[in-house]
């Protein structure tokens, strides 16, 4: 398994990131769902995964920003313009900042609702009491979180193909 290098992300960087890119697009196929309230091949396909699905992103954010820290001294260079550079760093931490949020807030909409947590047909946490700050600050912050994370992955999409077709900077290679 190759290490992350200045030229090239390793084997683990691109296996997290393509697998957490699938699962980020597969959660966020759930917005589908508040059309015709689910009643749909996403609403009935896909939207039973969806706590499921949040979890692993979650263990797999974890395991990623771990994997980040450990190899920060071989991480390709930012881009050289300081601001193309200041912004590239601004994303990446706004999708670290979603991808760490939107499990949290709805792990706090299901136990602050005492649902508790199941995810892959494990319970991880019992079905108890309400906690109803917990329920209502994640209530509040699941949803608009979860648009300006797809947001952001739209222009994280777009840099990546700015990139890659019009600089030919060999950014978008490193991570292929």
């Amino acid at each position: 398994m190759s290490r992350d290098t200045k030229q090239r992300y390793g084997t683990l960087s691109r296996v997290l990131h393509w697998t957490m890119a699938v699962l980020v697009v597969w959660q966020a196929l759930k917005l589908f769902d508040r059309i015709n309230d689910g009643e749909h091949w996403v609403g009935q396909t896909l939207v039973p995964w969806h706590i499921s699905i949040g979890v692993l992103i979650g263990v797999l954010v974890v395991v990623r920003i771990i994997w980040a820290l450990r190899n920060q001294g071989s991480r390709p260079p930012a881009p050289p313009p300081a601001m193309l550079g200041l912004l590239a760093k601004a994303g990446h931490l706004g999708l670290y900042a979603g991808m760490v949020l939107l499990p949290l807030t709805g792990i706090a909409i299901m136990v602050g609702n005492g649902y508790g947590l199941e995810a892959f047909g494990l319970q991880l946490v019992a079905p108890g009491t309400d906690i109803p700050w917990m329920a209502t600050v994640g209530g509040a912050l699941h949803s608009p979180v979860a648009w300006l994370l797809v947001l952001m992955v739209i222009g994280h999409v777009g840099a990546a193909l700015w990139h890659g077709l019009v600089r030919k900077d060999g950014v978008l290679r490193r991570m292929l």
